[in-house]
């Protein structure tokens, strides 16, 4: 059994070079923001199911309605949510919309996220 108090730090010293340089590089509060909402949204199934789909094919609202049996209008209304974070994009081709992820960076997201979990 491991004990709890063998992870506690007992110093009293502060490393000021260490913080000061950590500091420096700190993004911005807005930033840490940005990011914790972009989390948020990958913080439901339904979202990253759509992700995982649009990762592997760009897919119609029809499409995806029948690959997760929901609704058309549920579907529409996560992908509104994953669009205005950037997440995906759309392209209408004739008077069907088709999603697909917004860029590389999305993919990479997910992918590492699978990863990470496997390990």
């Amino acid at each position: 059994m491991i004990n709890k108090e063998q992870n506690r730090c007992d110093c009293e010293t502060i490393h000021k070079e260490v913080v000061v340089r950590v500091l420096a590089t700190m993004p911005d509060v807005k930033n840490f923001r940005k990011l914790a909402n972009l989390y948020k949204m990958l913080a439901d199934n339904t979202r990253l199911k759509l992700l995982w789909a649009l990762s592997r094919e760009s897919m119609c609202v029809c499409d995806l309605a029948v690959l997760l049996g929901m609704t058309k209008s549920a579907i529409s209304h996560q992908l509104k949510s994953l669009r205005l974070m950037n997440l995906v994009k759309n392209d209408k081709q004739g008077k069907i919309v088709y999603y697909s992820l917004a860029d590389k960076h999305v993919k990479d997201i997910f992918e590492t996220g699978f990863e990470h979990i496997s390990e």
